[in-house]
C-alpha cells in the first residue's frame, strides 16, 4: 500500500517544471560507469550521476541523505512505474537493479513517500544492442503475466461479493468477505502499484492521504469500508457508494494489469517489495488497523513473492546457487511459521492480529528479514 500520488502531470509541463522547482540537480556524468547511477536523495533535492545511460541493465545506487524514508522510482513521463524501492531509510543506501528498454524516463525520488515527488529526466539510449535475454526468463515473465491477470481475475467476484454484502446492510457477511477479497491483490501488490493511480484508490491507508486531500471525499476504497465496519459499525449511503466505487476501480485494474510492464528484474524487485510491504504494515498491525486480519494480507504477500522467486529460480540458482539455497530455507520457515497461526489449515483463516503477543511479533519480524535480506539480491542474480 503506498501513499496517495498528486494528479500526473503532462510530460511536457514535467519537463519544464523540473528545472524551475524540483530542486532536482545533475551531476557529472563521469560517476557511476556504464549502467549505473548515483542518486543521493534528501528532502528537497533528487541528484543523479547520469542523465543518460545504454538500455539494458540499469542500476541505482541510492542513498538517502534525507530526515524522511524515501521512495526512489524509475517511471514513465506518463507516471507508470518501471522500478522503485519504497522505505528507504534516512542515512541508508540501496542499490536497485532494473532492465530498461530505450526511451524517455525520469528517476523519482518520494521523500516521505508521498506527493509528485523530486525528478531528473533520464533518457536510455539505443534498444538494438541490448544483449540477448535468456529464454527461460521471457517464460517466467509470461507465467508471471498470467498469474498476474489470474489474481485481478479471481479478485474481482471477492469483491463484488464484499460489496453486495455492504449494499445489502449485512455487516457480519461483510466483515466475512472482506479479507478473502484482498488476497489476489495482495500477492501481485508491485504490479497493481506500477500504474501509480490505482493503489491510491483502493488501498490506502487513512493517514496515506495527501496533505489537503479531504478525508470524507478522497478517502476511498477497503481500508474506509473496513473502518466502518469494524470501528463505526455502520453501513449507510457513503458506504453503499463506496462499495460500487471499489467494484468499478477493481475492474479498471483487471483490465489494466495485462499493459503492465514486466521484466525478470521487475519481478524480483517486486517480490522483495512484498517483503517489505509486510516489514511496514502487517508485522506492525497497521495495515488492517480496524479489522485485525494482518496476517491474510502477510500471507498474500509471502506467496506472491515466492511465486515470483520460483519462476526466476532456474536462473538465480545457476547464477548464485548458495543464494536460491538460503532463500529455499528462509521461504520455508516463514510459511512453517504463518501456519501456526491459522485457525483452519485448509482456508485462509488467521487467528485476529491484535491476539499476538509481543514474543509472536517478534518471531514474524526475524523471519521476515531473514528472507528479504537474501531476497534483496534475487534482482542481481538473475542478470548476472
Amino acid at each position: 500500500m503506498r501513499a496517495v500520488r498528486l494528479s500526473v502531470v503532462t510530460a511536457a509541463a514535467t519537463a519544464a517544471a523540473l528545472t524551475a522547482v524540483t530542486g532536482c540537480t545533475e551531476k557529472s556524468d563521469a560517476k557511476g560507469g556504464s549502467g549505473t547511477i548515483e542518486v543521493t536523495a534528501a528532502d528537497t533535492e533528487c541528484d543523479t550521476s547520469s542523465k543518460s545511460v545504454p538500455a539494458g541493465q540499469v542500476t541505482l545506487k541510492i542513498e538517502n541523505k534525507g530526515s524522511k524514508a524515501t521512495e526512489v522510482e524509475i517511471v514513465f513521463p506518463d507516471d507508470r512505474i518501471v522500478s522503485e524501492k519504497e522505505n528507504i531509510g534516512p542515512g541508508t543506501k540501496y542499490t536497485l537493479t532494473a532492465e530498461v528498454k530505450a526511451g524517455s524516463y525520469e528517476i523519482a525520488c518520494r521523500p516521505g513517500m508521498k506527493g509528485h515527488g523530486v525528478r531528473q529526466k533520464l533518457t536510455v539510449t539505443g534498444g538494438s544492442k541490448v544483449a540477448k535475454r535468456d529464454p527461460r526468463l521471457d517464460k517466467a515473465v509470461a507465467a508471471y503475466r498470467e498469474y498476474a491477470q489470474e489474481q485481478a481475475d479471481e479478485t474481482l467476484p471477492k469483491a463484488k461479493a464484499f460489496a453486495e454484502a455492504v449494499k445489502d446492510g449485512d455487516i457480519a457477511a461483510a466483515k466475512k468477505e472482506y479479507a478473502p477479497s484482498r488476497l489476489g491483490w495482495e500477492r501481485t501488490e508491485p504490479v497493481a502499484e506500477s500504474f501509480g493511480d490505482i493503489d491510491p484508490l483502493v488501498d490506502v491507508r487513512e493517514d496515506g492521504l495527501e496533505e489537503g486531500q479531504d478525508l470524507e471525499k478522497d478517502w476511498t476504497g477497503w481500508h474506509r469500508l473496513e473502518k466502518s465496519l469494524w470501528q463505526d459499525k455502520k453501513i449507510g449511503a457513503t458506504e453503499k457508494k463506496l462499495a460500487d466505487r471499489l467494484v468499478a476501480d477493481l475492474t479498471d485494474w483487471q483490465k489494466r494489469v495485462g499493459k503492465a510492464v514486466i521484466t525478470p528484474t521487475s519481478m524480483a524487485n517486486g517480490a522483495k517489495e512484498l517483503l517489505d510491504e509486510v516489514a511496514t504494515g502487517k508485522v506492525t498491525g497497521e495495515e488492517e488497523r480496524y479489522s485485525h486480519t494482518d496476517l491474510v494480507d502477510f500471507k498474500g504477500n509471502v506467496e506472491g513473492a515466492e511465486k515470483a522467486y520460483e519462476l526466476l529460480k532456474p536462473v538465480a540458482g545457476e547464477n548464485d546457487a548458495a543464494l536460491t539455497k538460503e532463500l529455499d530455507k528462509q521461504f520455508t520457515a516463514l510459511n512453517t511459521l504463518l501456519d501456526k497461526y491459522r485457525t483452519d489449515k485448509t482456508s485462509y483463516d488467521f487467528v485476529s492480529y491484535d491476539k499476538l503477543g509481543k514474543s509472536d511479533v517478534k518471531d514474524l519480524q526475524d523471519a521476515v528479514n531473514a528472507l528479504a535480506e537474501p531476497l534483496s539480491k534475487l534482482a542481481a542474480a538473475v542478470v548476472k
